[in-house]
Formats: structure tokens, C-alpha cells, sequence
């Protein structure tokens, strides 16, 4: 009974925390869609202020809570195999599994020894050991570490000497640990070269096109096509694309790629896509601000010149 209330009390804050969380939410698209209204004094502008603030405040929420469930596997993923070794230390010592469970938690081992206390009283209480490492499984998250517990409960059931298996476990998942540590090194060089070319020298060559298109457009703008001479190699007509069609699309370009870019950096570096986007602030950052301040530089420059 103890359990299933508290359970239900930890929904009820949950909900609690989802409530405010959406009000906050609310509150802050309201002020910004009144400044919104306030600056362009237009309606729709500011109604639709008010949905790209509250949308996007809702995924950024939503990314922040991953991240913390990633963070929280990667940490348990870490402590693992010194987690399994402890066990295996216990169980030679004559321990019951359990008993051997219940020992094993240590602080520096958080928050894997939440899971091993939870874990080690279940079995106490007469749970049967392969649905208390599964419940652990499933609540961990971690796709090495259900692999690992299934491979326990496989030599569970053959009878096998448990304490050598979870040695040659937590033997194998450091040296797997190790690899990928040498792979992630390994692509270093990749990971840069896509930083430089999205963040540094895209930006740049966006700036010096819109440059140049404003440039063009003044010089040409007073020339009429009738007094060219006819035997030029060159052609002169009006120009169809204009300033702000380029500026607008050099910043949707320059921030659809450091997104599709962040993506490819997570993927690289890390093995999961989500992990690049903590890169995204870092990237669009820097982007923006080479673009606007390479834009304003060439402008003087090229404002000498003509």
C-alpha cells in the first residue's frame, strides 16, 4: 500500500511541475507577443509570436528532459562494470545475491546506487531475480546495460558460476568502453573540419555574396542596357534578384545547415544525433556572428572601392 501511494503521490507532483511549467510557458509567449504587438503594432505578427514562443519553449523543455535522461544512462553505462565487479568480489566472498546487490552500492556510484538498493530489496522480498534485473533494465533505460543483465540471467539459468561471469562481463564492457574512446579520438579530425566549414567558412562566403549582389546592384542600377556597346563579350539586363531575397536566404541556409551539421556531429562524435545538438547555441552563435560581422566589414571595404 506504502508503495502504490507513493507512486501516485510522485504522479501527482509530476503533474504538479507540468502544470507550472506550462503556465511559465504561457506567461512568457503573452509578454512576448505584447512586445511583439507593441513594436509592429500588427495582430497576426503577434498571435503568431505567441505560438512559435509557447511551441518552442515546449520543445526546448522537452530536449532538456532527454538530455537529463541521457546524461543519467551515460553515468550508469560509466559505473557498470565497477558495479559488477563489486558484485562478483561479494558473491566469492560467499554472499547471497542479494546480499552481494545490497553491498555493491556505493555513492560514487550514483545514480546506479538508487537502482541497486531498489533492486537489491526487491530480491530480498522475495521477488525472483530475473524480474527484479529487468524492472532495473527497463528503468535504466540503457540498451548495454539490458544487454548485460539478459547475458546474467542467461548463466542464471545454466547454472554457471555467476561470480566469473560478471568478472568476463565487466572485463568486456571496459574494453568496449575503451574502443569507443579510441573511435570517437579517431574522427576528431572529421568532427573539426565539419565544425570549420559550417561555422567559419560557410558564413563567410554568404556575407561576401550578399555583398557582392548589393554592390552589382548599385553600380548597375544607373546603367542603362541601350548605351552598353553592342560588341561587348558581356550582356547587360535589369537584376531579378534582389538585396533581401539573398540576406534572407543566407541566414535559413546558414541555420538549416548548422542544424543539419549539429546532427552529423552528434551522430560522428558521440553515436546518437540528439547528443549534437548541444552544439547547436556554440555553432549558430558563431555562424551568425562571422556572417553579420563579415557583411559589415566588406561593405566599407567595397564601399571604398566604388
Amino acid at each position: 500500500m506504502r508503495t502504490i501511494k507513493s507512486k501516485h503521490q510522485l504522479t501527482r507532483q509530476q503533474k504538479t511541475i507540468r502544470k507550472r511549467k506550462q503556465i511559465t510557458s504561457a506567461i512568457f509567449s503573452i509578454v512576448v507577443a505584447v512586445a511583439v504587438l507593441i513594436i509592429k503594432k500588427n495582430i497576426i505578427t503577434s498571435v503568431a509570436a505567441f505560438f512559435i514562443t509557447f511551441v518552442s519553449l515546449h520543445f526546448l523543455s522537452k530536449f532538456r528532459k532527454s538530455m537529463k535522461i541521457s546524461d543519467r544512462r551515460k553515468k550508469i553505462e560509466e559505473v557498470f562494470p565497477d558495479f559488477l565487479q563489486l558484485v562478483a568480489s561479494n558473491l566469492r566472498a560467499g554472499m547471497t545475491v542479494d546480499k552481494a546487490m545490497l553491498l555493491s552500492s556505493r555513492p560514487e556510484f550514483a545514480p546506479l546506487d538508487r537502482e541497486i538498493l531498489q533492486t537489491g530489496k526487491e530480491i530480498s522480498t522475495g521477488k525472483p531475480i530475473a524480474i527484479a534485473l529487468r524492472s532495473m533494465a527497463t528503468r535504466i533505460g540503457s540498451e548495454n546495460v539490458t544487454k548485460t543483465l539478459l547475458i546474467i540471467l542467461s548463466g542464471i539459468r545454466a547454472g554457471g558460476n555467476l561470480a566469473v561471469l560478471l568478472e568476463d562481463t565487466s572485463r568486456i564492457m571496459r574494453q568496449r568502453g575503451v574502443v569507443e574512446k579510441k573511435a570517437a579520438s579517431q574522427v576528431l579530425m572529421y568532427v573539426i573540419f565539419i565544425f570549420l566549414a559550417v561555422s567559419v567558412f560557410a558564413p563567410g562566403l554568404f556575407s561576401l555574396s550578399g555583398v557582392l549582389v548589393g554592390t552589382m546592384t548599385d553600380m548597375m542600377g544607373g546603367v542603362s542596357p541601350d548605351s552598353v556597346p553592342s560588341n561587348l563579350p558581356v550582356s547587360f539586363s535589369s537584376i531579378s534578384i534582389s538585396v533581401e531575397f539573398v540576406y534572407y536566404f543566407s541566414l535559413i541556409f546558414i541555420i538549416s545547415m548548422n542544424i543539419m551539421a549539429s546532427l552529423i556531429l552528434g551522430l560522428v562524435g558521440k553515436g546518437s544525433e540528439k547528443e549534437g545538438l548541444r552544439t547547436l547555441p556554440v555553432m549558430l552563435l558563431i555562424s551568425l556572428g562571422i556572417f553579420f560581422t563579415m557583411s559589415k566589414i566588406l561593405k566599407v571595404v567595397m564601399a571604398g572601392f566604388t
